[in-house]
């Protein structure tokens, strides 16, 4: 087939990389987002430009001249390997065989550009991927495929995305390229009484309030680690707070209940939080206990205000 890849970042790029390494489908053309000033160029750019292929950086896919463009690379299929900008339908059915899209949930669950962050802090125990046939509306459109995966208990940003999911999502773009190759890929329509739509998680979003459930606190650290990062005040200074531990024990909310060589101890309602990386204000990120030291945190201190 006659693929064009559409994609940002290491996951378009990897993408990219493993059709041309399988060699069996011919990659026509590359489109990623424009340049920005003062950002690197994006990783899939480059990587096409090595290995010599068309890359576009339309704008606005609505121009007539982005659109005949793209018809001119007589392609199948498009594959979108995570897209942040809006592809309308007339350039999402330019390939004969339409465009297929990428997104890091079980869709439709977490629709919404924070589809990694959001099921860990509400405490799901299952997420994965799913390669969808895309809409005008967000993260919308029936499935081709789609793989599941368990959230652990402890698992952040970093464990759920880039060490479960990432790996077989690459992989399974041969996948998705062998379905269409059959002539009858799936179309498995979503229960749209179970869609969930979430807006893109912020610093906004992650202030902690050390007044919740434990579980609730521990769920919001590890979901928002490492970005947005979740974060508190003390003494009226912003802290990060990153790499953290259930721990049990009662307590007034809100509190330091310990500081150790561990880290710092801090009460929530029904349990407390062990805090083992911060990351103070203009500086960069340290073990809890060596900020603690520094700040003159003791047991009786109370974070948040």
């Amino acid at each position: 087939m006659r693929v064009i890849v559409m994609g940002q970042q290491a996951f378009g790029k990897d993408s990219l990389a493993r059709i041309l390494e399988e060699g069996r489908d011919e990659v026509v053309a590359v489109y990623c987002e424009p340049d920005r000033e003062g950002r690197p160029v994006d990783p899939i750019k480059e990587f096409a430009l090595e290995e010599s292929l068309p890359v576009l950086q339309p704008g606005d896919f609505n121009d007539a001249a982005a659109l005949e463009e793209l018809a001119g690379f007589n392609a199948d299929l498009m594959i979108m390997a995570f897209v942040n900008i809006f592809v309308p339908e007339a350039a999402r059915d330019t390939p004969r065989l339409g465009s297929i899209c990428f997104h890091p949930s079980l869709l439709p669950l977490h629709r919404g550009p924070s589809a990694v962050n959001w099921p860990i802090i509400m405490g799901a125990t299952r997420s994965g991927y799913s390669w969808f046939y895309p809409s005008d509306g967000l993260d919308e459109g029936d499935c081709l495929l789609q793989w599941e995966c368990e959230i652990g208990p402890d698992d952040t940003v970093i464990d759920l995305y880039f060490k479960k999911i990432y790996p077989p999502a690459v992989e399974s773009v041969i996948e998705v390229c062998d379905l269409f190759r059959t002539g009858s890929p799936p179309r498995i329509a979503p229960e749209e009484s179970e869609a969930t739509y979430e807006r893109r998680c912020t610093k906004r979003h992650s202030r902690i309030d050390w007044n919740k459930p434990f579980e609730q606190v521990y769920n919001l650290i590890r979901g928002t680690n490492p970005a947005p990062g979740a974060w508190t005040t003390c003494n009226g200074q912003e802290l990060g707070i990153f790499d953290c531990a259930r721990a049990d024990g009662d307590g007034i909310s809100s509190r330091v209940m310990d500081v150790s060589d561990a880290g710092i101890t801090v009460q929530c309602v029904g349990g407390r939080i062990l805090i083992k990386r911060v990351r103070p204000a203009g500086s960069g990120k340290i073990p809890a206990a060596e900020w603690a030291g520094e700040a003159g945190i003791s047991k009786g201190d109370v974070l948040g205000e």
